[in-house]
């Protein structure tokens, strides 16, 4: 066997690889979404053919499931979550990648470390606090709470961005008469901007996708779409043809997102891969 046939079979091997992978985390997708269509007694059969209806969309967003107002929450958490932490990790970040501060690796030891704390140890402090502030139940102590989960994140990306710029340009502009903040907003800023783009596309799924703390810190008025999957219970159990149409609402946004951003998504992590 010549070496072109080995490597012929070893790209044949990769693609049926490649394609059963994605076969396997696509089906679950696709399960959701043709049960999203489906009736209740015609999501617990297995055909692929089935008259499919649009009630289950309607019927989320009707009393007492009231889907709206729990995507309305979701959306204002996380978009005032991502509209504040990518500002802040920014000048956390750009002062981290280029002044030499006092205790610099500690401080960025102790913002790592901070991501490996389990969530159910600090949420009790997080309920007593807001209890006493009268955040629960609010968007705004969710916003908090986002906050200061994705900060972390935020900030050891962002720094990896901003590393990956040559400090050249910015030392040429400062000699040709620029301040430090005319240079990051002229030169820095639009040279993260896919890294930053990056890392709010992240914090903006972290924040979607945040369950615990919305459970324990909410009750009626500030529930988020991950919350309100539990509603969708009835005497006969779980719906499953409800919970599939909420589950695709849920997604549908990522998947838009992604799509839209796909471009920036790739060069934003390339770039902060450079160093």
């Amino acid at each position: 066997m010549t070496g072109k046939q080995r490597q012929r079979i070893w790209h044949s091997l990769q693609t049926v690889l490649i394609l059963i992978a994605a076969f396997v985390m696509l089906i679950p997708i696709i399960w959701i979404f043709l049960a999203s269509f489906k009736s209740h007694v015609e999501v617990y059969q297995l055909r692929l053919f089935f008259t499919p209806t649009l009630d289950n969309y309607s019927e989320v967003f009707e009393e007492p499931y009231n889907l709206g107002a729990k995507l309305w929450n979701s959306t204002i958490v996380a978009a005032v979550t991502v509209l504040f932490a990518i500002p802040i990790a920014t000048m956390a970040a750009y002062s981290f990648s280029r002044f030499r501060l006092k205790f610099e690796t500690t401080i960025l030891v102790i913002i790592l470390a901070t991501q490996f704390v389990p969530a159910v140890v600090i949420i009790l402090p997080f309920f007593v606090m807001f209890r006493d502030l009268g955040l629960l139940d609010t968007r705004l102590g969710l916003i908090l709470v986002n906050l200061a989960i994705v900060m972390p994140f935020a900030i050891w990306m962002i720094k990896g961005f901003i590393d990956g710029i040559p400090m050249d340009t910015e030392e040429a502009a400062m000699v040709d008469g620029s301040s430090r903040l005319q240079v990051i907003w002229n030169i820095v800023l639009p040279m993260a901007a896919p890294g930053l783009l990056t890392a709010g596309i992240f914090c903006f799924i972290l924040a979607w996708n945040e369950f615990l703390f919305a459970l324990i810190l909410t009750n009626r008025d500030a529930v988020t779409l991950p919350i309100g999957l539990a509603l969708f219970r009835g005497e006969e159990g779980d719906l499953w043809n409800l919970l599939s149409a909420a589950g695709i609402i849920i997604m549908a946004p990522m998947f838009v997102l992604a799509l839209a951003i796909r471009k920036y998504f790739v060069q934003g992590m390339t770039m902060g891969a450079v160093r």
